[in-house]
């Protein structure tokens, strides 16, 4: 198997292969096809300058001789061609041999061919409109071209070759360049996602990326990464937590049961009722697993009908009112007047979500402290919010407050509870199209806020 890196290099290099042979033959075919233009074009100039001579000579003389002409068969000689003049009878005046300018002296030096074919044009000699006679001119096809103008093409053809492997090593070494770039970030990514499916969570890609879909694929696995790590450290806190809470209501009644059974502790009312306590909280916890595990696998029923927010938490904080003045803990209702905060939603539920968060206000709130519950709209949204000046929540522990069994620092874990109420007030939420969201700050409070969207509770 080849790497990405190899293979885009090989990708590169193929298609830099075939655009530089397309792109030389098209630089070849038109070179050579502007230069033969070119060539024709002398030669049709060539034809016009020497008829152009012989009319000046016949007006100039008024007739042929053996003279006329003469003048430019030295240079009819030195460029290759044949000239032959003849009256307007087709009687020849003077003429040339071809084959003296095939084996001339001064053709030594020239690409000459043997089996050259000769070529030769017939043009008329006129006087007025008058055909006075005509001219042939004629040349060997192989030495068309003087000896600058075979160089002249060489070295065109010479450069573009040169060009093309030039091209061809400054796009092999960019393409490994940018295969590099390509293939370094989407490399570190696959190695990191191998260390991720072994479960070494603890990695961390740091191939930054001037591309904007690798560069937000190395976040988003960066992320992954993180939530795994999050995850598995909460997958390893869940079966010590569980642990916990189970086995600390079973030593209570194994210890006190073992007293009760070798007489050290006497059998009393009292003490059967602390044991019994303890069987309930078991129980509590046990049901409220149970329940969780309901939200999750969306086993629930939920029984929809209108209810009016206002109402509901209206009946919930005069139940909690004398709980809070009786810890010296002041408890407000704050509410924004007519407003419709009628909503379709699951009474009793809704009801365990208010209590759990009233509740855990007041329960991490300090005497003499302060709770304060809102109720408002939001654009479209209805808005609830629980807030206390208690403990507050840790910022490292804020991610995790919804997890299942998940209880911050100790002194939270010093006040009664078993972290699974408010992952089932999320679930709750979830199904009434509902969010929540915490603020917090250890030490000054926290504020739990709900909003229910009314397009999806009408």
């Amino acid at each position: 198997m080849q790497t990405i890196g190899r293979r885009l290099s090989i990708l590169f290099v193929i298609c830099s292969i075939i655009a530089i042979l397309l792109i030389t033959l098209f630089v070849n075919v038109t070179v050579n096809s502007k230069f033969n233009q070119y060539m024709i074009d002398i030669q049709n100039n060539r034809y016009e300058r020497i008829v152009s001579y012989f009319e000046e000579v016949y007006k100039r003389e008024g007739k042929w001789s053996e003279d006329s002409g003469a003048e430019l068969m030295h240079e009819a000689y030195m460029g290759n061609y044949c000239l032959t003049l003849r009256n307007n009878n087709n009687k020849t005046i003077w003429g040339m041999d071809p084959n003296d300018i095939k084996i001339g002296q001064h053709l030594s030096t020239m690409p000459v061919l043997d089996n050259g074919v000769y070529n030769s044009k017939t043009f008329e000699i006129k006087s007025g409109e008058i055909i006075v006679g005509y001219v042939d001119i004629g040349q060997y096809s192989s030495i068309l071209m003087s000896e600058e103008d075979v160089n002249f093409i060489s070295s065109i053809n010479k450069s573009i070759v040169v060009s093309g492997i030039l091209a061809l090593l400054i796009i092999i070494l960019v393409s490994l360049y940018f295969s590099k770039q390509f293939s370094r970030p989407i490399k570190d990514v696959a190695n990191m996602s191998v260390n991720l499916s072994k479960g070494n969570f603890d990695t961390k890609s740091n191939s930054e990326s001037n591309i904007e879909e690798l560069e937000n694929l190395r976040k988003s696995i960066n992320i992954l990464a993180e939530k795994l790590k999050q995850q598995d450290m909460l997958r390893k806190r869940l079966v010590s937590d569980i642990s916990h809470e189970i086995r600390t209501p079973l030593n209570v009644l194994q210890n006190n049961l073992e007293a009760m059974i070798d007489g050290i502790f006497p059998v009393t009312q009292e003490r059967l009722n602390y044991l019994n306590e303890e069987v309930v909280r078991f129980g509590r916890l046990l049901n409220n697993l149970n329940q969780l595990k309901e939200f999750e696998s969306e086993g629930i029923k939920l029984n929809f009908e209108r209810i009016f927010l206002d109402e509901l938490i209206t009946s919930i904080y005069k139940d909690f009112y004398l709980t809070a003045e009786s810890k010296n803990i002041k408890l407000d209702y704050e509410i924004e007047p007519d407003k419709d905060y009628s909503i379709n939603g699951d009474r009793d539920k809704l009801i365990q979500v208010f209590i759990n968060l009233i509740s855990n206000a007041l329960k991490f709130t300090k005497i003499d402290g302060r709770v304060i519950i809102k109720l408002y709209t939001n654009n479209k949204n209805i808005m609830v919010e629980v807030k206390d000046n208690g403990i507050g929540i840790r910022e490292e522990d804020l991610p995790f407050i919804f997890e299942r069994l998940y209880r911050g620092d100790r002194s939270r874990h010093q006040i009664e509870g078993n972290g699974i109420g408010l992952t089932i007030v999320k679930n709750i939420l979830q199904l009434h199209y509902a969010s929540i969201n915490v603020i917090s700050k250890e030490g000054e409070g926290t504020t739990f806020k709900i909003c229910f969207d009314k397009d999806e509770n009408n």
